[in-house]
C-alpha cells in the first residue's frame, strides 16, 4: 500500500488530456458534511488497540500460523460490537473469513465493505516499541496492523454500529467482507465472492484498501489529495532455474549454473519493461491537475501529445513513479551450492513481477524468455494473475465514494489512480465493474512509510474521520 506515494512522483512533468480521461473527473460538489453522531474516537482507538494486541500473523506455511490467536480475534470482534452482531447474519468462509450481510429488504445490488484481518510479520524489524502492545500514546494508537489492515476493519465496524444503534436501515444490502489471509494471497476473498455469487447477488460497488488521503505530495496542489484506486497491477512469482552436474569446488567449470543464472539476471535488469502511461494514469493527474495553479493547468492542457515523453519522465522521476509506468521485475530470493565446497547442481532466482495495466502473465513471460535469450535458462510460473480490469469512474458508485471523500475531507482533491500492489479487491472484479481500493485515513508520508514496516501506527482522528467516511457511504449508498 505504499504505493499511494506514486502520486508524489507525477512532478510538474506529468499532465493529463482532457477529453481522452473526461470519464474519470469526479464531480466537483460539496457534499454535506459527516455525520459524526454516535462515533466516539476515544472508545475506537481503544477498541483497535485490543485488536491490534491480537497477533493474527499470515504465514504461507500453515505449520506457522497460531490458529488460536485468529480465533480468539473472531470472538472479540463479537464481544466489541455485539449490536452489528446482533443484527447482521454472521458467516465464517473457509479457515476464517467472515461475511456479513445487513439486510435492507431492498433487491438493490449490495453495498460490499472490505478489509482484512491477518497482518505481516515483524521479525527483523527495529520496532520502537513493543509491535503488539496496542500502545495509545498523545493521540496515536502503535502496532502491527493499525493501518494495514486493522484499521479499516474497526472503522468500518464502528460506522455500521452506529448506525445499527440509531436503528437506520440501509437503503440496499451492505455486505462486509474481512479475509484472513490477504497478507499471503490466499482464497477468503474468492470464497466471498462465491458466497455472493452462489445467492445471485452482483454488487452496486465494492471497496477495499488501497489508496489513502495525503498532503503536499503532487507538485502545485498544496492540499490534501485522495486517491482512489480503479485498478491493480498483475502478479506474477516466477523462479528462474539453471542446471549442471556439479562437483568439487577445487575445480570449478567455467559458465556454471550460477553464472548463466546471473547472467540471465542481468539481462533481465538491463532490458526493463518498456514504460507507458495508462489513462488511468492520465486521469489521475488530470483531476490534480484541476486543482493546481494556472501554470501547471496550461500545461495539462497539452499532455495528450506529450504521452511517450511523459511516460519516460516518470520511469526516472522515483521507483514508485517507475512502478506506475511499467511492469517491474524484482528479484526476492537467490539460491545456489548446499555446501561451501561443492558446486551448485542447480541455481534458482525468485522473481516477483507487478504486471502493467494492458499487459498479461504470457505476455510478460514470453518477453522475459526473448531477453534472458538463454534456453538453458528455465522460467518456471509459480503463481500469477492478470492485471484487473480498470473499475468504472463515470457513474453514482464513484461519485459516493468521491462525496464521502469530501464529507470529512471537505478541501480534498479525489482522483483515480493505479495500485501498485495486490489486494483482495481484485476478485470482486469478477462480479462487479466498481470496484474501488481506498482507505478513509489521512497519513504523513512516515505513517504511509511504516506499512510492512517498524512503527506501524495511525492517529486517533483519522481512524474517528475513517469512521465518518464509512458511516456517510453507508447512509446515501
Amino acid at each position: 500500500m505504499r504505493g499511494v506515494l506514486v502520486a508524489a512522483a507525477c512532478g510538474a512533468a506529468v499532465t493529463a488530456a482532457a477529453r481522452r480521461v473526461a470519464r474519470f473527473r469526479p464531480p466537483e460538489v460539496s457534499p454535506d458534511p459527516a455525520d459524526l453522531d454516535g462515533l466516539d474516537a476515544g472508545a475506537a482507538a481503544e477498541r483497535l488497540a485490543e485488536l491490534v494486541r491480537i497477533p493474527t500473523i499470515s504465514s504461507r506455511d500453515p505449520a506457522e500460523v497460531d490458529a488460536a490467536a485468529f480465533e480468539r480475534f473472531r470472538e472479540r470482534l463479537v464481544e466489541l460490537y455485539p449490536r452489528t452482531h446482533q443484527t447482521l447474519e454472521r458467516e465464517v468462509l473457509g479457515d476464517g473469513a467472515l461475511l456479513y450481510r445487513w439486510s435492507s429488504g431492498s433487491d438493490a445490488p449490495p453495498l460490499v465493505l472490505m478489509a482484512h484481518y491477518d497482518v505481516v510479520p515483524v521479525a527483523g524489524q527495529d520496532w520502537s516499541r513493543d509491535p503488539f502492545s496496542g500502545l495509545i500514546a498523545d493521540g496515536v494508537v502503535h502496532g502491527r496492523g493499525a493501518i494495514d489492515d486493522k484499521g479499516a476493519l474497526v472503522a468500518i465496524l464502528e460506522a455500521v454500529e452506529s448506525l445499527v444503534t440509531a436503528r437506520f436501515t440501509p437503503a440496499r444490502d451492505v455486505y462486509l467482507s474481512f479475509g484472513n489471509d490477504e497478507e499471503v494471497a490466499g482464497v477468503g476473498a474468492q470464497l466471498a465472492v462465491e458466497a455472493l455469487t452462489a445467492r445471485g447477488a452482483r454488487p452496486w460497488a465494492v471497496l477495499d484498501e488501497g489508496g489513502a488521503v495525503v498532503s503536499g505530495v503532487f507538485p502545485g496542489v498544496p492540499g490534501q489529495t485522495a486517491v482512489v484506486g480503479l485498478a491493480e497491477k498483475g502478479l506474477l512469482d516466477l523462479e528462474l532455474v539453471t542446471s549442471d552436474p556439479g562437483g568439487h569446488a577445487s575445480a570449478p567449470v567455467r559458465g556454471g549454473a550460477p553464472a548463466r543464472l546471473a547472467r540471465a539476471i542481468l539481462r533481465i535488469e538491463d532490458n526493463p519493461f518498456p514504460a507507458r502511461l495508462h489513462d488511468v494514469v492520465l486521469g489521475m493527474v488530470d483531476a490534480l491537475g484541476r486543482h493546481a495553479p494556472t501554470g501547471y493547468r496550461a500545461v495539462f492542457a497539452h499532455a495528450g501529445y506529450l504521452r511517450p515523453a511523459l511516460a519516460l519522465v516518470l520511469s526516472r522521476a522515483s521507483r514508485e513513479a517507475n512502478a506506475l509506468v511499467r511492469t517491474t521485475v524484482a528479484i526476492t530470493e537467490l539460491e545456489g551450492s548446499t555446501a561451501r565446497n561443492v558446486l551448485a547442481t542447480r541455481a534458482r532466482a525468485h522473481a516477483n513481477i507487478r504486471i502493467a495495466l494492458g499487459e498479461t502473465v504470457q505476455s510478460t513471460v514470453d518477453r522475459l524468455r526473448r531477453v534472458v535469450a538463454d534456453p538453458d535458462v528455465e522460467l518456471r510460473v509459480v503463481s500469477g494473475n492478470d492485471p484487473s480490469p480498470v473499475s468504472r469512474a463515470d457513474n453514482e458508485a464513484f461519485a459516493l465514494v468521491a462525496d464521502a471523500v469530501r464529507s470529512v475531507y471537505p478541501e480534498a482533491a479525489v482522483a483515480p489512480y493505479v495500485m501498485v500492489q495486490a489486494s483482495d479487491a481484485r476478485h470482486f472484479s469478477q462480479i462487479c465493474d466498481s470496484v474501488y481500493r481506498f482507505m478513509p485515513f489521512d497519513l504523513s508520508r512516515e505513517e504511509l512509510a511504516a506499512l510492512h514496516a517498524a512503527d506501524e501506527r495511525i492517529s486517533v482522528a483519522a481512524l474517528h474521520r475513517g469512521a465518518g467516511f464509512y458511516r456517510y457511504l453507508i447512509r446515501h449508498a
